[in-house]
């Protein structure tokens, strides 16, 4: 497999350049959307087709940036809320990069799944984000069919809430969805392509080899994994840390903002109260002079302060409780009148230690039936320099919780939507530096380890044309690697040249072994040369007919060529009288011929045993002990029977015994190549395997070639 494709020419500056583009388009693209919808009163979003183009084209980060830009570009110029929406827009875009990057949205099934997936996140996520800041029926794309569905008497608010955003935001994805796929369908591929950026710190590969990458399965967990898993907890320790200390800071300065403020306030409401006439205006109340006045000013503080601030008021603060002097009605709860006496346990409870007779006291947090407030008090002093009074001024904690709350909201996720920016270029870059060039080396390995008898050089070639330049550990490890396969090549081709001069030794030496039987038997000449080619011929017409192609293997042929000179090795050990007396052995004579099959398995297990690693001398063993077993198990030296025979000696049966028929002996002549295959065919079922007999008459032709090649080199010999 090719697995290096060509080279890109564009400049990192380019690339930059390109992608810049891709992010400002598909930014504006989401907020034409959103202006089309509010233009048109739509209860829609459509705010998120640019970013499912960007996941689409180029991929999770620039959708995540898309992604992410929009609500962040909101919360500085209008709303500071949309930021609490952001890891919703992330989310949408990491969905859609996943789904198109595994072209699951080429089919019906693929894009069904993404939009339901998107409109989850943006339906209901997005309502749980809403009814948690905001409570029921805030938010008014959905307000109108949360309001229809409720009314039903059905479901709960919440409910209902949950089920009108998910069916409008799966209407909104619908659209979106369908847009985003068809923009990107009609755009030509080559301008497609442009978007596909690539950090390759080595030859760049094809897309078929990083996929095949992708889907190979590490034995625990993978490298990449590993790392996003490292990632994703240093990055969770550190932001979690993060916002922690930044909502701890929020939360404080929220509440010394609004101290400040209720001080301010608090100063404000004391300046108007005479201090030398707190009891007269106690004891009579509307009818003192000027008490109207003073009330009326304090209820313009209260009016025109925030919403925050829940309640103005001036107590003189005695032994059996807090005596109202002015007390201002709200729209929730009346005021108290002039004389009344308000519990301690009701308003400040513990902290009224003292409180009679200091001049400043610290911001007081009570929760009692008035609320949950934060109270601040400033004395209102009598013409002798005492504290006559006090003016409070309540601070709706629930109002400050909100505020904090919603802070948590948007810090968290604009913390999912940097996380997984900084996730996704990570993976990016870690891709590129780390795990592509490892799995290269990984994959070109193993190509090294499978083609050991073909291309080894071209194998060291294209591992040198990887050309792995990450500048780290990787390239060191790339650099050793490399030289260490070019010297493994180098020893590997001079094993096997060293192999080859070994194999030639040794047929060399079977031939040696061979001639000296055949100087001993005046009657075998070039007996095991030719066998040793019959068993060749027959082998290779068995493969051509299929017939035992499970054994024949290209090991097995050649140590059955190899070994079958050896077949009557055992001869040596038969006298020269028995060996070449001209006229028939009688029955003694016969008995210690047949030994000669003993003769040479004991021999050759004598060489195996000094020689272990020979696997070739296996098949000799059982060419010398059963070549002269029949195929109905008359034979000897065991009495095997048909396919108990070894294949190799039911091979050398055969041609065995066509030499010894095809050739002169000084007690015969050579019968014709024809007369022999028609003896060897006679015996097919009897002495021989059939299929073996009848793939050698089927080859007669080529055995023909061996029987005149011997002829013509005699000739040429006494010539």
């Amino acid at each position: 497999m090719d697995i290096i494709r060509k080279q890109e020419t564009r400049s990192g500056f380019e690339k930059f350049i390109t992608m810049l583009a891709l992010i400002i388009v598909c930014i504006l693209i989401n907020s034409g959307g959103a202006l089309i919808c509010n233009s048109l009163g739509l209860p829609l979003y459509l705010d998120l087709i640019g970013t499912m183009i960007a996941a689409m084209l180029g991929g999770y980060i620039p959708g995540i940036i898309v992604g992410l830009m929009g609500p962040v570009l909101t919360t500085l110029t209008s709303d500071p809320m949309a930021i609490s929406y952001g890891a919703l827009n992330v989310s949408v875009a990491i969905v859609t990069a996943f789904f198109y990057d595994r072209d699951w949205t080429k089919k019906i099934q693929g894009i069904i799944s993404m939009i339901v997936i998107d409109a989850i996140i943006g339906g209901v996520l997005g309502a749980l984000i809403t009814w948690y800041l905001y409570g029921f029926g805030a938010e008014d794309t959905s307000s109108g069919l949360v309001a229809s569905i409720h009314n039903l008497g059905i479901f709960s608010a919440f409910t209902s809430e949950l089920i009108a955003d998910f069916l409008i935001d799966l209407v909104d994805k619908v659209i979106s969805v369908s847009f985003a796929l068809i923009i990107v369908q009609i755009l030509p591929a080559k301008f497609k392509s442009r978007f596909h950026i690539h950090a390759w710190k080595q030859a760049p590969l094809t897309s078929e080899i990083v996929k095949e990458f992708h889907k190979k399965k590490s034995r625990q967990m993978s490298l990449r994994l590993k790392l996003v898993s490292l990632i994703t907890v240093a990055s969770f320790l550190i932001g979690a840390s993060a916002m922690a200390i930044s909502y701890y800071i929020y939360y404080n300065s929220l509440v010394d903002r609004e101290t400040e403020l209720a001080e301010v306030i608090a100063k404000r409401a004391a300046s108007f109260v005479d201090g030398d006439r707190i009891d007269e205006f106690i004891e009579k109340g509307e009818s003192a002079e000027g008490y109207n006045e003073i009330y009326k000013e304090l209820e313009e503080i209260l009016t025109t302060s925030d919403d925050i601030v829940q309640y103005v008021y001036v107590y003189k603060i005695m032994e059996d409780g807090c005596h109202v002097v002015f007390d201002i009605d709200t729209e929730d709860v009346p005021g108290g009148e002039p004389g009344d006496v308000v519990g301690f346990k009701e308003t400040i409870g513990e902290y009224r230690t003292g409180l009679s007779e200091a001049e400043e006291v610290e911001p007081i947090v009570v929760n009692d039936k008035f609320g949950w407030v934060l109270t601040v008090f400033e004395p209102v002093m009598d013409s002798a320099g005492k504290v006559a009074a006090h003016a409070g001024v309540d601070i709706s904690m629930h109002q400050i919780m909100m505020q904090a709350r919603s802070f948590r909201v948007r810090i968290i996720s604009l913390f999912f939507g940097v996380f997984a920016l900084i996730l996704a270029v990570s993976l990016y870059f870690v891709e590129y530096q780390m795990i592509l060039p490892l799995n290269t080396m990984a994959y070109t390995a193993s190509i090294f380890t499978q083609d050991r008898d073909e291309s080894l050089r071209d194998t060291v070639e294209l591992f040198n044309k990887i050309d792995i330049e990450t500048g780290d550990e990787t390239e060191n490890l790339y650099l050793a690697f490399s030289e260490m396969t070019e010297d493994n090549l180098n020893y590997l081709e001079d094993i096997k040249h060293k192999n080859e001069t070994i194999s030639i030794m040794q047929n060399a030496l079977i031939m040696v072994l061979a001639d000296m039987v055949e100087s001993r038997d005046q009657n075998t000449g070039e007996h095991v040369k030719k066998t040793a080619r019959y068993t060749g011929i027959i082998m290779d017409e068995l493969k051509k007919e299929g017939i035992y192609c499970d054994k024949l293997t290209d090991k097995f042929v050649s140590d059955v060529i190899k070994s079958a000179p050896l077949h009557d090795i055992g001869k040596i050990k038969v006298s020269d009288r028995i060996l070449n007396k001209p006229s028939r052995l009688d029955d003694e004579e016969y008995k210690k011929m047949k030994d000669h099959t003993l003769a040479g398995a004991d021999i050759i297990d004598q060489v195996i045993e000094k020689v272990p690693e020979s696997d070739y001398l296996k098949e000799a063993r059982n060419l010398a002990l059963y070549h002269h077993e029949r195929w109905d198990g008359k034979g000897y030296p065991m009495g095997l029977s048909g396919e108990d025979i070894p294949l190799s000696a039911r091979i050398m049966a055969v041609a065995d015994v066509f030499d010894a028929l095809a050739s002169d002996r000084c007690y015969k002549k050579a019968f014709s190549i024809d007369e022999s295959m028609d003896i060897i065919l006679e015996g097919s079922g009897t002495h021989f395997d059939p299929n073996i007999a009848l793939a050698f008459s089927n080859a007669r032709d080529e055995v023909r070639k061996v029987i005149e090649s011997t002829r013509n080199q005699k000739r040429s010999i006494y010539d």
